[in-house]
């Protein structure tokens, strides 16, 4: 197989960038390893590949950043539309050689009582691109032909173009589980034994996210890779991939998203929190007019789209990172502050003893500027976190729980905030072991359009707190009102 970058022929336009979608009969049936190890040894043969995740996901991403170099991407039908998919996959995939798309859950699982919406299947139709199955095959062998065959004929719009085998367990079990195939049609492109140093350790809420394992990360990356070039046939996933039609329609551009999409009237500066004088020393903007969004990252603050950091920028802000665990101050010149999704849960004492950074975003936030959280966000601003500490910002405490609160939500905004006017929907998905008492501040965030219709979260003065994830793409607004209200803060 040629290795050079470009190969594929397709480097510029993300629209005819050759494509494959990663699915499986099930979770637990190896996805992100095949994904992920694919990823890394198509770059590591000089593809510059473009790595994507059907769903919510933030942590899988993260493992296909590492393989690839490229920002993870994320292709969610539900949060975003479906029409926002194709547009999406093409902005991530420019200048690239090959796209490799890691689906969730089973092929055809998507959103609860929504038919396909949100499913691997879904996406792999809007993309019009062949899906290759990875099998679970450590307890079957002629059965597995009952089983491809079924995916293969369930829906004849999703093009099952091959098979990997996964957790194969010998010679002989592979023999039976190729003859069985033969009568399905579907090629086999790929056996893999099991192999327990690509095994990538969990806990509560799944995978363990790059940022935490580093070195073990970059090893597990390594040995995926290792796993699927040894096991799989390159050249021929390739090729497969090089077989997916283009895709009619532009590129998401994230200032041309904003343009066609332009902010409502911004709430009143002074709602909540009484502003005395300016804002706080070494803090408010910077001579250009381009205010600073300073955006939580880190270990503990893993969980964020690309695209938000993308249509902060468009709207005229200048993003910097920083990180709750060792940074003590604000970047120069904050006027505003997002804090996403991550795993404070696991850094609650690292966070708590940081009282210096903890008690300038208290300082920020009563002044009025505003500050968007989700999820760890939330907990990170709430008055404590397990009994320690934590910024004070909102008068709730958190807690570990026992309890999932795993989904997709329908929200509709209950009041103005910082990034939404009163009567906005928007899509968004929680994913927490956590809980916040009270859940709900007196001007929520959002009410839910669960069967309990309950509302949940806090805007307080230029805060929107709330455990609801949402993807900014679907509602670009959101970013230039936010970005609007740090220059008038």
């Amino acid at each position: 197989m040629t290795g050079a970058a470009g190969s594929a022929g397709s480097a510029g336009s993300g629209r005819s960038v050759p494509r494959l979608v990663i699915a499986a009969p099930s979770s637990g049936s190896g996805k992100t390893t095949v994904a992920t190890g694919l990823m890394a040894a198509l770059s590591a043969r000089g593809f510059a590949v473009s790595p994507h995740k059907v769903g919510p996901d933030y942590i899988d991403p993260g493992y296909h950043a590492l393989a690839t170099g490229r920002a993870g991407r994320n292709l969610d039908a539900y949060l975003c539309g479906a029409e926002l998919v194709a547009p999406l996959f093409a902005h991530g995939a420019r200048g690239c050689d090959i796209a490799v798309v890691e689906g969730v859950m089973g092929l055809f699982d998507g959103a609860a009582g929504e038919g396909e919406l949100a499913s691997t299947a879904q996406v792999a139709k809007l993309l019009r691109a062949p899906v290759v199955l990875v099998v679970d095959a450590s307890a079957q062998a002629r059965s597995v032909a009952a089983l491809v065959h079924g995916f293969v004929s369930w829906d004849p719009e999703v093009r099952v173009g091959g098979v990997i085998l996964n957790k194969v367990a010998s010679d002989r079990h592979e023999e039976l589980l190729r003859e069985a195939l033969d009568s399905v049609g579907v090629p086999v492109m790929g056996v893999l034994r099991r192999a327990a140093q690509v095994e990538t350790p969990s806990r509560h809420l799944g995978l363990v996210p790059v940022a935490e394992r580093s070195g073990v990360a970059v090893e597990a990356v390594s040995a995926m890779a290792a796993q699927v070039d040894g096991g799989c046939d390159l050249s021929a996933l390739v090729s497969l991939a090089r077989s997916a039609g283009p895709l009619a329609g532009a590129a998401w551009d994230a200032g041309e998203a904003l343009v066609s999409s332009p902010p409502p009237p911004l709430p009143s500066p002074t709602l909540g929190f009484a502003r005395a004088g300016g804002p706080p020393d070494g803090l408010g903007g910077t001579p250009d007019g381009h205010p600073v969004v300073a955006v939580a990252g880190g270990a503990a603050f893993t969980f964020s789209y690309a695209e938000h950091a993308e249509l902060l920028a468009a709207a005229g802000a200048r993003v910097v990172t920083f990180d709750p665990l060792r940074d003590e101050e604000l970047p120069e010149g904050t006027s505003g502050v997002v804090i996403g999704g991550g795993f404070p849960e696991v850094y609650a004492s690292e966070l708590s003893a940081n009282e210096a950074l903890r008690k300038r975003i208290a300082e920020l936030a009563a002044r009025g500027a505003p500050v968007a959280a989700e999820c760890a966000g939330l907990l990170y601003l709430c008055r404590e976190l397990d009994g320690m500490p934590m910024c004070g910002v909102l008068d709730a405490s958190a807690r570990m729980s026992e309890r999932l609160t795993l989904g997709y939500r329908d929200a509709v905004a209950v009041g103005d905030s910082v990034l939404a006017p009163a009567g906005t929907r928007m899509r968004g998905h929680e994913f927490h072991r956590t809980v916040v008492e009270p859940g709900a501040g007196s001007s929520p965030a959002w009410g839910l359009r669960t069967p309990e219709r309950r509302v949940e979260g806090f805007v307080e003065g230029g805060v929107h707190a709330s455990y609801l994830h949402t993807h900014w793409a679907s509602a670009p607004g959101v970013a230039r009102r936010f970005v609007e209200r740090c220059r008038t803060s």
